[in-house]
């Protein structure tokens, strides 16, 4: 099973960036996205199910990030816009193969398999 993070860069104030996690080996219930910043413990960002597309996102990421999925090519995708310097941060991806609620799907122990990270840098 590999999770696959990129996309991540160094970006000013107010732009996009566009993360992927490619998946392979397995299919999964649900794709989460999450970030750690120096210092700081991992936070949720945002998370989909793979069957049927419903999204999930950190009070922090509603209105700029979207959470997407392409079954066709196993990518999840998070796009991130209006980014600020307080977005920066590592990003992970995670996948989890176990029914979870909503709840649930915004803690990392509920998923088992993590991507290696991508780091995110906003500028001021």
């Amino acid at each position: 099973v590999q999770l696959q993070a990129s996309g991540g860069g160094l970006v000013q104030a107010g732009g996009s960036l566009r993360l992927s996690c490619a998946v392979s080996g397995r299919t999964f219930y649900a794709m989460g996205w999450f970030r750690q910043a120096p210092g700081k413990e991992r936070e949720f960002v945002a998370a989909i199910k793979w069957s049927g597309g419903s999204t999930f996102y950190a009070d922090s990421s509603k209105g700029r990030f979207t959470i997407s999925r392409d079954n066709a090519q196993n990518t999840v995708y998070l796009q991130m816009n209006s980014l600020k310097p307080e977005d920066t941060a590592v990003y992970y991806c995670a996948g989890t193969q176990l029914p979870r609620t909503t709840y649930g799907l915004g803690y990392g122990h509920s998923y088992g398999f993590w991507g290696q990270g991508t780091q995110v840098t906003v500028s001021s």
